[in-house]
């Protein structure tokens, strides 16, 4: 199955699609738990009107209905999926080993972390997490349906060697909080943990497994009494498990979409700040807590409603292009993800092609294809990438550069090394440059300390970077160009 976008969210991102057991998913299907309501103001919007604001719903309620047919996929099943980060809600999923590079599922992959995935579905009452006390780094990035970065348990923020347990609760929930638990309140009914935890190569394996031991949830009935076994998941039959969720959301008529979204709103509410955009989707009967069926529109403005809809798509795909670099030059990259405030557009435009980024104090990624003369990378060249002295990529955890290629794939090599970062014992120049050299033969026995093996064909570059400083936050460091040079 070939996974959609950018780092790892790809991953996940592209083995996703809708719910289980969900009420809205059961009123979005043709059963709307509420009758529609249209007010008479509808009758008098114009066309253009009507189009402006459809066009507006759809970037809006895009991240939401994406993100839903996310965790669905990745939660639709009975059991867990052994080896992989798949499995039932309200429970952990470890990703156990790296990639192996003659592997061609996940795009974009990293050797930097194994990942540990946890869908919350906060209905019926609290999740308990609980993280183990560990001086490796680690994060637990928290994103709300809306696909907003809520809070991040890990190393950058609650410390190492701190072991903590946290309710985690739902926007309706209130119950008592144990003395012994920190609340954190969900914004939405579902939550999606991708977590993260520093691996060093495969010798570190066993380190890392107990780490990722250590991270548990538990409803917050089960928590203080003993042990506690998860119970199996429902499996839903009528979602695609094959189908990647971009593509199951860009198949939705405007009818089927809508009516996805107004149910999603139940319980799963907007933003505080979200009132202006909420108050112009009443206009055309939009209404939260209330479904809503556009083949009930009038017939004056439907036709109109329906283009504004096709207009919103293809804004997000080509803002989402844009926002993946996708024929850019240098690297490309942000550093304002995570949380977008009523920034809708380019909310949607890092769901449609990244979904899951972190909050770039976490991480960012800098993705390149092109080199300092904006020719495209390729293995039949050889490229360097220096580091100026005391010009290394500023991080409080540790950085990576990571080879993939055309089609984001680990490359094979004889090293068997598909990145190269701080960890690596880089050899610094006379001057106290580091140069990586990126190149499909060896550079030579005394520079292969720092070589990045690529193939002889396209490639491309990732950056990453973990807990960047401010230096870099704010530019006043950005990676250097990939420099071509003599065979």
């Amino acid at each position: 199955m070939r996974l959609h976008v950018l780092p790892f969210l790809v991953a996940f991102a592209a083995l996703v699609a809708c719910s289980r057991q969900s009420p809205s998913e059961t009123a979005a299907a043709g059963t709307p738990s509420e009758s529609s309501t249209h007010p008479a103001a509808v009758s008098s919007l114009t066309e253009q009107e009507a189009q402006d604001i459809a066009k507006d719903a759809y970037i809006y309620a895009y991240p939401l209905v994406l993100t839903h047919a996310t965790i669905s996929k990745l939660s639709n099943f009975a059991e867990p999926v052994a080896g992989d980060a798949y499995g039932p809600p309200n429970q952990f999923h470890h990703v156990r080993q790296m990639a192996d590079p003659n592997a061609r599922v996940v795009v974009r992959t990293n050797v930097d972390t194994l990942y540990s995935n946890g869908i919350l579905d906060l209905k019926g009452e609290p999740q308990v997490l609980s993280v183990p006390a560990s001086d490796r780094y680690f994060m637990l990035p928290m994103l709300s349906l809306w696909s907003d970065v809520f809070a991040v348990p890990g190393t950058r923020t609650t410390g190492k060697q701190a072991a903590r347990h946290f309710l985690v609760a739902g926007p309706d929930w209130r119950g008592d909080v144990p003395t012994d638990l920190e609340l954190i309140r969900s914004p939405t009914r579902y939550v999606w943990i991708i977590g993260r935890t520093q691996v060093n190569g495969v010798t570190d394996y066993d380190s890392v497994h107990k780490v990722q031991n250590g991270y548990e949830l538990r409803p917050l009935s089960a928590w203080g009494k003993g042990d506690y076994t998860p119970p199996k998941g429902n499996v839903d039959f009528g979602i695609d498990m094959k189908a990647d969720p971009p593509a199951v959301v860009d198949k939705m008529d405007a009818t089927t979409f809508f009516a996805r979204f107004s149910e999603l709103l139940k319980d799963n509410p907007p933003n505080p700040i979200d009132y202006p955009i909420l108050h112009r989707l009443e206009r055309v009967g939009l209404k939260v807590g209330q479904s809503f069926d556009v083949s009930k529109l009038p017939a004056a403005i439907k036709p109109a409603f329906e283009q504004g809809y096709a207009d919103g798509k293809a804004l997000i795909l080509a803002e989402g292009n844009k926002a993946a670099g996708r024929g850019g030059k240098g690297w490309v990259y942000t550093t304002r993800s995570g949380t977008y405030g009523t920034d809708y557009l380019y909310r949607a435009a890092i769901a449609q092609c990244c979904l899951g980024e972190n909050l770039p104090e976490d991480a960012v990624y800098p993705a390149l294809s092109t080199d300092s003369e904006g020719r495209s990378l390729d293995g039949n060249a050889n490229y360097v990438l220096r580091f100026e002295m005391d010009k290394l990529p500023p991080v409080d955890a540790f950085w990576s550069v990571t080879a993939y290629d055309a089609e984001g794939y680990f490359i094979s090599n004889p090293m068997k090394r598909q990145a190269i970062g701080d960890r690596d014992k880089l050899v610094a120049n006379s001057d106290g440059s580091v140069d990586i050299y990126i190149q499909a033969d060896s550079p030579g026995p005394g520079k292969e300390a720092n070589w990045l093996p690529v193939a002889k064909a396209p490639f491309t570059l990732l950056m990453r970077l973990y807990s960047p400083r401010e230096a870099f936050l704010r530019g006043e460091w950005a990676p250097p160009p990939v420099v071509k040079t003599p065979n």
